[in-house]
């Protein structure tokens, strides 16, 4: 992870920049699919409460440049800012960024088990009272299943700081559970 490739979303007054990082996340999304083998990660470094406006790619110069040649960006490009690959500082430290998920609705659940025939409809009904809602107050990217058609979110924690880099692969989101990526 040795260069990055920054793209900032340029406001727009009609579209939100969540709803266009949305967009720009699904966009990678499918591209990682594609043209990646867990070489391609990302971070956002302006986020907070949201995800922010810029969106950085980290990975080696090649995998950057292969994955920036497919045409995952088409009609976008009037919403963005594109760096060109520019190299990682040497002074840097590094962290985690990975997905977390959260079991957000115990009736969605329930339903589930009973679906599977974990549960029974009584024994459901029983835990229906016990069971919390946990709710995430990171930010997240909202989602559309391609094949299913579903949504969902996905919640995205940067980690702590680290002064040492780990190793890893990364999902076609481009995130991990353990690898690093550069911070600056």
């Amino acid at each position: 992870m040795n260069h990055y490739i920054d793209i900032k979303i340029i406001s727009a007054s009609e579209i939100s920049i969540p709803v266009l990082m949305n967009e720009l996340f699904f966009r990678l999304h499918k591209a990682l699919v594609l043209k990646s083998n867990g070489e391609i990660a990302i971070s956002f470094p302006s986020h907070k409460t949201t995800l922010g406006d810029i969106m950085r790619l980290h990975g080696e110069s090649s995998a950057l440049s292969k994955i920036m040649s497919a045409n995952w960006l088409g009609g976008f490009e009037s919403y963005i800012r594109i760096s060109d690959i520019l190299p990682v500082p040497e002074i840097c430290t590094y962290r985690v960024v990975k997905r977390v998920q959260t079991k957000s609705s115990p009736q969605r659940l329930l339903r589930r088990s009973i679906r599977k025939g974990r549960l029974t409809v009584e024994q459901a009904n029983e835990k229906a009272g016990v069971m919390n809602e946990t709710l995430s107050t990171l930010p997240y990217i909202n989602m559309k299943s391609s094949s299913t058609k579903q949504k969902f979110k996905i919640f995205i924690e940067h980690g702590p700081v680290q002064s040492i880099p780990s190793q890893g692969s990364f999902t076609a989101y481009g995130l991990s559970q353990r690898a690093t990526i550069p911070w600056f």
